[in-house]
């Protein structure tokens, strides 16, 4: 299969039979899904989220006793239980750590390293991909705007040409906006390593989400999944994809209210962006386990659009490879003719 042939250096990277990562999104990638998603030959990521700390340990050990092949688990950089969540995750023997919500420090990199664990992290132009393969990071995933939670600023379709196509040091991975097998046989012939999905895995059986919320996915085209803008430098924000409903609103309000509290120097600039984490936090659980579409939050990338069915993740995964082989195969008979 020419499949095998160019998933190779992601397979062996990762250890998994198809380099497959399913994107840690949080309250959704638990144990569960991480457990459905390795015993299908792909790889699965826990979400750290800002879960409890206690919390995050039970979920890492389970993870540890349960899963068979390598995994890795999702740290969120600005997230307030960062530290603790890290100093946890040093001891515990988990192969993977993926740094996430902002860039990683050196020392956070090599601390994990020298833990015995390979580190992945995100590159979100041309400067930060070098950073990261200067602080030693193993390999880089390039995760385009299109994607779902946060994000970074630029398309996946610029982040190929200005990451993938220059750097071959460490194996690169991509995600955002990629739902189907064929677009991820395009992505193997560019030189990823593999890709990395997350909305689609939320149309899974297995994905334990809130009905509710899946439902609205289903509906959902990919025009709903928008990006929330950053209102004044004075409080930097990361951006957030979801498909827009009431709560959408009311995170621009909490913007405002939060920017007038720094004018009048009631709260500083960390303590406002604490809780900008806090709302998303909440917001998305409201909506993932207790089914709050309205007033929740919605996260998802704008591959929603191309979300229709609720399927087995054999089925998914199945799917996937298959579609991919297919059209590499129709690739390879264009080429030579």
């Amino acid at each position: 299969m020419i499949y095998d042939k160019l998933a190779q250096r992601g397979r062996d990277f990762l250890g998994v039979k198809y380099p497959i990562i399913a994107g840690a999104m949080t309250w959704i990638s638990d144990f569960n899904l991480a457990k459905a998603v390795s015993e299908n030959g792909a790889f699965a990521v826990l979400a750290a989220g800002n879960m409890p700390p206690e919390l995050f340990e039970q979920e890492v050990d389970r993870c540890v006793a349960g899963l068979k092949k390598p995994f890795a688990v999702n740290l969120i950089t600005i997230a307030p239980n960062y530290r603790a969540h890290y100093e946890i995750l040093q001891s515990k023997n988990v192969p993977f750590v993926v740094f996430a919500g902002s860039f990683p420090r050196k020392a956070d990199i090599q601390g994990m390293k020298a833990a015995g664990k390979r580190t992945m992290s995100f590159a979100s132009e041309e400067s930060i991909a070098r950073q990261q393969i200067q602080f030693g990071v193993d390999a880089l995933v390039l995760e385009g705007s299109e994607a779902g939670g946060h994000i970074g600023h630029v398309s996946l379709m610029i982040l190929l040409q200005q990451v993938l196509f220059e750097f071959k040091e460490v194996p690169i991975f991509v995600g955002g906006g990629i739902a189907t097998g064929r677009m991820m046989a395009h992505m193997l012939t560019m030189g990823a390593a593999g890709c990395q999905f997350g909305t689609r895995f939320v149309m899974t059986e297995e994905c334990t989400a809130h009905d509710k919320f899946k439902e609205v996915f289903k509906r959902a085209k990919a025009r709903y999944a928008i990006s929330t803008p950053q209102y004044d430098s004075k409080l930097p924000v990361v951006a957030v994809r979801s498909i827009k409903n009431a709560g959408t609103d009311d995170f621009g309000k909490l913007q405002l209210q939060l920017l007038k509290r720094l004018e009048k120097g009631e709260i500083t600039r960390e303590t406002a962006q604490y809780e900008v984490e806090n709302f998303w936090m909440g917001a998305l659980r409201r909506a993932v386990v207790d089914g709050d579409v309205e007033g929740g939050s919605l996260m998802a990338g704008q591959s929603v659009g191309l979300m229709k069915d609720i399927l087995p993740m054999r089925k998914v995964i199945e799917n996937l490879v298959s579609e991919a082989e297919i059209e590499l195969q129709n690739m390879k008979t264009m080429l030579c003719c």
